[in-house]
Protein backbone atom coordinates (compact mmCIF):
# COMPACT_ATOMS: atom_id res chain seq x y z
CA UNK A 1 0.00 0.00 0.00
CA UNK A 2 0.77 3.52 -0.87
CA UNK A 3 1.73 5.15 2.69
CA UNK A 4 0.72 8.42 1.16
CA UNK A 5 -2.35 6.82 0.05
CA UNK A 6 -3.88 7.76 3.64
CA UNK A 7 -2.55 11.42 4.22
CA UNK A 8 -4.21 12.18 0.78
CA UNK A 9 -7.93 10.72 1.61
CA UNK A 10 -7.33 12.36 5.11
CA UNK A 11 -6.88 16.13 3.65
CA UNK A 12 -10.28 16.72 2.11
CA UNK A 13 -11.84 15.69 5.33
CA UNK A 14 -9.59 18.64 7.13
CA UNK A 15 -10.60 20.81 4.95
CA UNK A 16 -14.15 19.97 4.89
CA UNK A 17 -14.39 20.29 8.75
CA UNK A 18 -12.56 23.47 9.03
CA UNK A 19 -15.24 24.47 5.99
CA UNK A 20 -17.76 23.53 8.78
CA UNK A 21 -16.28 25.34 11.78
CA UNK A 22 -16.04 29.04 12.93
CA UNK A 23 -15.23 30.57 16.27
CA UNK A 24 -17.51 32.94 18.05
CA UNK A 25 -17.30 34.46 21.16
CA UNK A 26 -20.29 34.14 23.61
CA UNK A 27 -20.61 36.01 26.98
CA UNK A 28 -21.97 33.71 29.07
CA UNK A 29 -22.63 34.45 33.11
CA UNK A 30 -20.71 37.89 32.37
CA UNK A 31 -17.49 36.05 30.94
CA UNK A 32 -16.46 36.21 27.77
CA UNK A 33 -16.13 32.44 26.08
CA UNK A 34 -14.16 31.75 22.57
CA UNK A 35 -15.18 28.44 20.95
CA UNK A 36 -14.33 27.07 18.23
CA UNK A 37 -17.82 25.54 16.54
CA UNK A 38 -19.90 23.30 14.55
CA UNK A 39 -21.84 24.98 12.53
CA UNK A 40 -24.75 23.15 13.44
CA UNK A 41 -23.99 23.60 17.33
CA UNK A 42 -26.90 25.28 19.55
CA UNK A 43 -26.65 27.37 22.24
CA UNK A 44 -27.56 24.47 24.02
CA UNK A 45 -25.15 21.88 23.45
CA UNK A 46 -22.26 24.51 23.06
CA UNK A 47 -23.08 25.37 26.73
CA UNK A 48 -23.36 21.85 28.09
CA UNK A 49 -20.66 20.19 26.01
CA UNK A 50 -18.02 22.69 25.56
CA UNK A 51 -18.32 24.80 28.22
CA UNK A 52 -19.58 22.20 31.47
CA UNK A 53 -22.77 24.23 32.30
CA UNK A 54 -25.20 21.54 32.35
CA UNK A 55 -28.06 23.85 34.11
CA UNK A 56 -29.87 24.11 31.15
CA UNK A 57 -31.56 20.78 30.26
CA UNK A 58 -32.20 18.94 26.96
CA UNK A 59 -35.86 18.03 27.14
CA UNK A 60 -37.73 17.83 24.03
CA UNK A 61 -34.83 19.34 21.92
CA UNK A 62 -37.57 21.06 19.90
CA UNK A 63 -38.41 23.93 21.64
CA UNK A 64 -41.65 22.61 23.22
CA UNK A 65 -40.63 22.14 26.83
CA UNK A 66 -39.09 24.95 27.80
CA UNK A 67 -36.49 22.82 30.05
CA UNK A 68 -33.19 24.37 28.20
CA UNK A 69 -34.49 28.05 28.93
CA UNK A 70 -31.84 30.91 28.88
CA UNK A 71 -31.54 34.43 28.78
CA UNK A 72 -30.46 35.49 24.99
CA UNK A 73 -29.05 39.85 25.47
CA UNK A 74 -31.40 39.89 28.19
CA UNK A 75 -34.99 37.96 26.35
CA UNK A 76 -35.82 34.22 27.44
CA UNK A 77 -35.23 31.92 24.82
CA UNK A 78 -35.30 28.02 23.88
CA UNK A 79 -31.26 27.07 23.54
CA UNK A 80 -32.07 24.22 21.82
CA UNK A 81 -33.74 25.94 18.75
CA UNK A 82 -30.29 28.84 18.54
CA UNK A 83 -27.35 27.83 16.84
CA UNK A 84 -24.72 29.18 18.09
CA UNK A 85 -22.96 30.75 14.75
CA UNK A 86 -25.70 33.45 14.54
CA UNK A 87 -25.64 34.40 18.32
CA UNK A 88 -21.57 35.17 18.64
CA UNK A 89 -20.98 38.50 20.61
CA UNK A 90 -24.73 37.81 22.43
CA UNK A 91 -25.09 37.83 26.46
CA UNK A 92 -26.40 34.46 27.45
CA UNK A 93 -27.34 34.10 30.95
CA UNK A 94 -27.41 30.41 32.32
CA UNK A 95 -28.92 29.30 35.79
CA UNK A 96 -25.49 29.61 36.70
CA UNK A 97 -25.66 33.02 36.04
CA UNK A 98 -28.62 34.15 38.22
CA UNK A 99 -26.93 34.14 41.79
CA UNK A 100 -24.50 36.85 42.77
CA UNK A 101 -21.19 34.71 44.15
CA UNK A 102 -22.85 32.95 47.70
CA UNK A 103 -26.28 35.05 47.02
CA UNK A 104 -29.38 33.64 45.45
CA UNK A 105 -31.15 35.37 43.10
CA UNK A 106 -34.41 36.37 44.66
CA UNK A 107 -36.74 34.16 42.08
CA UNK A 108 -34.41 31.43 43.47
CA UNK A 109 -34.92 32.26 47.05
CA UNK A 110 -38.62 32.61 46.42
CA UNK A 111 -38.86 28.88 44.63
CA UNK A 112 -36.95 27.23 47.40
CA UNK A 113 -38.98 29.32 49.92
CA UNK A 114 -42.30 27.89 48.15
CA UNK A 115 -40.88 24.38 47.77
CA UNK A 116 -41.70 25.10 43.68
CA UNK A 117 -39.90 22.36 42.24
CA UNK A 118 -39.99 18.28 42.71
CA UNK A 119 -37.34 16.38 40.59
CA UNK A 120 -35.78 19.63 39.92
CA UNK A 121 -35.48 19.13 35.71
CA UNK A 122 -37.86 21.77 34.74
CA UNK A 123 -36.00 24.01 37.46
CA UNK A 124 -33.07 25.87 35.56
CA UNK A 125 -35.65 26.49 32.83
CA UNK A 126 -38.19 27.71 34.86
CA UNK A 127 -36.07 30.34 36.71
CA UNK A 128 -34.81 31.86 33.70
CA UNK A 129 -38.13 31.88 31.79
CA UNK A 130 -39.56 33.82 35.12
CA UNK A 131 -36.73 35.94 35.42
CA UNK A 132 -37.08 37.00 31.47
CA UNK A 133 -41.04 37.48 32.28
CA UNK A 134 -40.45 39.69 34.82
CA UNK A 135 -38.19 41.90 32.56
CA UNK A 136 -40.15 41.80 30.06
CA UNK A 137 -43.34 42.68 32.76
CA UNK A 138 -41.07 45.80 33.72
CA UNK A 139 -40.85 46.94 29.88
CA UNK A 140 -44.32 46.50 29.28
CA UNK A 141 -43.83 44.03 26.67
CA UNK A 142 -47.21 42.37 26.67
CA UNK A 143 -48.08 38.54 26.93
CA UNK A 144 -50.25 36.68 24.17
CA UNK A 145 -53.45 37.66 26.07
CA UNK A 146 -52.98 40.95 27.09
CA UNK A 147 -53.80 44.16 25.04
CA UNK A 148 -51.04 45.59 23.09
CA UNK A 149 -51.30 49.07 24.31
CA UNK A 150 -50.48 48.53 28.24
CA UNK A 151 -48.55 46.65 30.26
CA UNK A 152 -50.94 43.92 32.52
CA UNK A 153 -50.91 43.51 35.98
CA UNK A 154 -48.97 39.82 36.46
CA UNK A 155 -51.70 38.21 38.52
CA UNK A 156 -51.44 34.42 38.91
CA UNK A 157 -53.50 34.28 35.59
CA UNK A 158 -51.23 36.64 34.10
CA UNK A 159 -47.72 34.70 34.80
CA UNK A 160 -49.53 31.01 34.22
CA UNK A 161 -50.12 32.53 30.48
CA UNK A 162 -46.04 34.00 30.43
CA UNK A 163 -44.97 30.94 31.98
CA UNK A 164 -47.14 28.43 29.45
CA UNK A 165 -43.56 27.68 27.61
CA UNK A 166 -42.44 25.88 30.47
CA UNK A 167 -43.68 22.44 31.19
CA UNK A 168 -43.09 20.37 34.42
CA UNK A 169 -44.12 17.23 34.41
CA UNK A 170 -44.06 16.88 38.02
CA UNK A 171 -47.28 19.67 38.18
CA UNK A 172 -45.42 22.37 40.10
CA UNK A 173 -47.17 24.58 38.53
CA UNK A 174 -49.18 26.03 41.69
CA UNK A 175 -45.79 26.43 43.96
CA UNK A 176 -43.86 27.88 40.53
CA UNK A 177 -46.99 30.48 40.09
CA UNK A 178 -46.56 31.33 44.03
CA UNK A 179 -43.04 31.90 43.99
CA UNK A 180 -43.29 34.39 40.99
CA UNK A 181 -45.95 36.09 42.48
CA UNK A 182 -43.48 36.71 46.10
CA UNK A 183 -40.91 38.59 43.84
CA UNK A 184 -43.15 40.29 41.39
CA UNK A 185 -43.40 44.09 42.35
Amino acid sequence: MDPSHGREDDAPRQRTATADRSTLTLRVNGTERTLTLDHRTTVLDALREHLGLTGAKKGCDHGQCGACTVLVDGRRANSCLLLAVAHDGAAVTTVEGLADGDRLHPLQAAFLDRDALQCGYCTPGQLCSAVGMLGEAAEGFPSHATARTAPAALDAAEIRERMSGNLCRCGAYPRIVEAIEDVTP
